[in-house]
């Protein structure tokens, strides 16, 4: 019954708790109305009232930060598909723009054959150097140990980078992901990428 129970939505289970609020409230009025007890009829009714408006406004409430998940997952979906269609190099500008969008200054298209790595610079909002490596993937093209180490071995010391963060529409092998934490460079897989588009998430410089 519990495993059941906790198998439902939590709109269904506030749900089912009003219904049995407002079942429970009729119990009460109706024995209290058939012993005569007329006051105890009206207080019952009168907290009967009040647990009912509170599980309904709990269901509303519950409601509506579920089509809220609902609606900011699929705008996450749909700006995964619009970098997906793009080219590498519509890419970096799309991820330029962002961070024009959310501050940066300076902000430049770099990526070109000799770039050390670096596709998009800027300075943060509070003056870091920015450089970014764009990774326009499909999403069953990992971005392996490899790629992070030929970032990892320019991105500071050639291009003194404040902040140094890959981004990339597919995700990171478990290697890549040790090797950025050990070498202090962010990564920004599919869905960061999603949520800081759609302005549910942070920046790469956050």
């Amino acid at each position: 019954m519990i495993e059941l129970w906790l198998s439902l939505e939590p709109v269904t289970r506030a749900g089912c708790l009003l219904a049995l609020t407002v079942a429970a409230v009729l119990v009460v009025f109706a024995g209290e109305a058939s012993a005569g007890r007329v006051g105890g009829s009206i207080l019952s009714l009168l907290v009967g009232g009040m647990l009912i408006y509170a599980a309904r406004a709990n269901f509303k409430s519950q409601r509506a930060r579920q089509l809220a998940r609902e609606q900011r997952r699929a705008l996450e979906a749909r700006q995964i598909e619009t970098y997906l269609a793009m080219s590498s190099r519509e890419f970096e500008h799309a991820l330029a723009y962002l961070c024009v969008r959310d501050g940066c200054t300076d902000v430049e298209v770099v990526g070109r054959a000799g770039d050390l790595g670096a596709d998009v610079t800027a300075r943060t909002p509070v003056g870091q150097k920015l450089v970014i490596q764009a990774k326009r993937y499909a999403a069953t093209n990992t971005v392996g140990s490899p790629d992070l180490q030929r970032f990892g071995g320019t991105c500071f010391t050639m291009h003194g980078a404040g902040v140094a963060a890959v981004v990339t529409t597919s995700s990171f092998t478990a290697p890549a992901r040790s090797y950025a934490t050990r070498m202090g460079i962010r990564l920004f897989d599919q869905a960061a990428l999603a949520a800081w588009a759609a302005g549910t998430g942070p920046s790469p410089w956050s």
